[in-house]
């Protein structure tokens, strides 16, 4: 019989599914092949884009504060506050205290404990032992408040550069007394938590990383054609696509054959298809807009080395996956990226934001052995086989949802 056998949780997030948490809805799927029932709350996200299958099914089990609008939850928590005015009345308290100094203004906050009723009328009728919540924001405000009524112990895993660029708004104090433990994705992400927490409560901070199925770990060549170099991520400025062109620019006036594939798309599109052309690329570099989970394997596949040249982080989930295919990775000594990324061992790291240096290791790539590259791709096959497998990452959590003070 497992250990934990009849474990019973629920994860609260903000929307769900989503085609870019995918990682989350892993997570989930692990932590029920290990024998944990997860009831699955979202505020919203009933009406999203999903297509996958998976996230289809997702959405049919997930339940969502907001679906009959924000009318009814109110009166649902008018109801609830009838029944129970005391354990209502202390999560208003603890709302209004975390709403001082906070991102938002106080009824904003005063949502968040209508969201809490409605959560708390759903574990009303399910024997839920435990909550966790994804980032740091809202969400975890509201499994806090959740808590202050009378619910289940809670958690919350942090994943980085929105909690960091507000910590001092999001009350994390507050938040992190009243939960069990928090995760965070990466020793980076911890020590950044750390900055912003008195020591007493470091040790509440568990480091359990974003995990890849086993799926992911399928064997292919390790070596796609090569001079074929990908970069994944939307088109946003903080990525590096523009560094990217002009390091990839004078590669190629050493190394004409050199093919250079965009995937993804965003804000900054226009203005990286105007450099395109501007550097007389237009012929050796491919854009394919927005690809679905399948199509991001494929073109991994048939790339040589992911390049992924970002100015700020958590630690990409693309990185895990080209690694896991045996590629190797050029990419920034960002936030938690050196964690997985070894220079000389399974790829190449330069500061973010140098034209020259990343030119150069694009260089590099391209001139190594054969027999080094392939030593190289499987380096970081077996680094993020060890750090990211998805059911030894979900085997963390559920040891730490019985067990919070537990090592893992």
């Amino acid at each position: 019989m497992q250990e934990n056998a009849g474990l019973r949780v629920a994860y609260l997030v903000n929307q769900y599914p989503k085609v870019s948490h995918t990682f989350i809805r892993r997570e989930i799927l692990a932590l029920e092949a290990l024998g944990v029932t997860v009831d699955r709350f979202a505020l919203r996200g009933w009406d999203g884009d999903a297509v996958d299958p998976v996230d289809l099914e997702e959405r049919d089990k997930t339940a969502y504060t907001l679906r009959n609008g924000i009318v009814d939850l109110m009166l649902g928590a008018v109801k609830r506050g009838w029944r129970h005015p005391g354990r209502v009345w202390r999560a208003v308290k603890a709302a209004m205290a975390m709403a001082r100094g906070g991102m938002r203004p106080w009824p904003y906050h005063l949502v968040y404990v209508a969201h809490a009723c409605r959560i708390m009328d759903w574990l009303d009728q399910r024997p839920v032992v435990h909550l966790h919540a994804h980032f740091g924001t809202n969400p975890a405000e509201i499994a806090h408040l959740v808590k202050v009524m009378g619910g289940p112990s809670y958690s919350f895993t942090v994943h980085g550069n929105d909690e960091f660029d507000h910590a001092p708004r999001l009350a994390l104090p507050q938040k992190f007394r009243g939960a069990s433990f928090v995760a965070a994705i990466s020793a980076y992400t911890r020590s950044q938590l750390m900055r912003h927490l008195p020591p007493d409560l470091w040790p509440r901070i568990k480091v359990v990383h974003c995990g890849l199925p086993e799926s992911s770990f399928e064997t292919v060549e390790t070596a796609g054609r090569a001079g074929a170099f990908l970069c994944i991520g939307r088109m946003d400025v903080e990525k590096g696509h523009l560094v990217l062109l002009e390091a990839f620019a004078k590669l190629r006036a050493h190394h004409p054959d050199a093919r250079l594939v965009l995937a993804g798309d965003g804000a900054l599109r226009g203005m990286i298809e105007g450099r395109i052309a501007a550097l007389g690329l237009s012929d050796a570099v491919r854009i394919t807009g927005w690809i679905n989970s399948d199509q991001v394997r494929q073109e991994i596949r048939n790339c040589h080395v992911l390049v992924q040249p970002s100015f700020i982080e958590g630690l990409p989930v693309v990185i895990m996956e080209a690694l896991a295919q045996r590629r190797a990775v050029i990419s920034t000594f960002v936030a938690g990226i050196p964690e997985l990324v070894i220079p000389g061992e399974n790829g190449w790291l330069v500061p973010a934001g140098t034209i020259n240096e990343l030119a150069e290791a694009m260089a590099q790539s391209q001139s190594i052995s054969s027999q080094d590259m392939e030593a190289r791709c499987d380096a970081g096959y077996h680094r993020v086989r060890a750090r990211h497998h998805i059911m030894t990452e979900a085997g963390k959590l559920k040891t730490l949802f019985t067990q919070p003070d537990a090592q893992v």
